[in-house]
């Protein structure tokens, strides 16, 4: 039988002294506070009393090492899943406050519906649903945890609850390492629970758009 309920959660804060928009560029792991969040969102999914038989992560290091937690605390290795990655955008590597007043970077931002600037967000719907798809039925009973990023679980979100997918990146309700849960209904997924376990007081988040 599938899954019962599928978990998708963010990564922990990553060590970005330079603040730039790192995307999927390599190097960027977690701060020592980011391993602090990602261990409280572990614990808070064991605190469900729920048995979690189902682990994936974006190959992306700071999802990886995001997933220890879990791999300790449940006993899983997490099965790396190109599908659940962080978009790609033009920005990488850049601090966004200095490559937006730049006019060149302008014709970036010519529609923001798409998003012109990176990654369609209908693509990411499209590949998040098909890796939770994939992953509820073959975790045979129980639960299941996606380690990912802020804009695919929020792109998700936007989809299931039948919302535009534009949206004001600053407003995006996907705290680091918060826990937005799901279940499958029929063909059709339902938003079941949202829960932000870790303190995030002061931590540097600027790493996506």
């Amino acid at each position: 039988m599938p899954a019962v309920r599928l978990h998708l959660v963010r990564h922990g804060e990553v060590h970005n002294p330079g603040r730039v928009l790192y995307g999927r560029l390599p190097g960027f792991g977690l701060s020592e506070d980011g391993r602090r969040m990602t261990r409280a969102a572990a614990e808070h999914v064991r605190s469900l009393d729920r048995p979690v038989t189902g682990l994936v992560s974006s190959p992306l290091q700071r999802t990886r090492e995001s997933s220890e937690p879990f791999t300790e605390v449940f006993g899983l290795e997490p099965v790396l899943d190109e599908r659940v990655i962080e978009p790609h955008n033009v920005f990488e590597g850049r601090r966004m406050k200095h490559a937006l007043v730049n006019p060149f970077n302008w014709r970036h931002l010519r529609t923001p519906a798409t998003p012109s600037w990176g990654e369609p967000y209908l693509d990411i719907v499209a590949r998040m649903d098909a890796a939770m798809r994939d992953l509820w039925h073959a975790t045979g009973s129980g639960d299941a945890v996606i380690v990912s990023h802020q804009l695919p679980i929020w792109i998700t979100h936007l989809a299931v609850a039948g919302e535009p997918l534009r949206h004001d990146p600053r407003r995006r309700r996907c705290a680091l390492s918060s826990v937005t849960s799901f279940e499958l209904e029929g063909d059709a997924w339902r938003e079941v629970a949202y829960a932000e376990p870790a303190s995030t007081a002061g931590a540097v988040d600027v790493g996506a758009v």
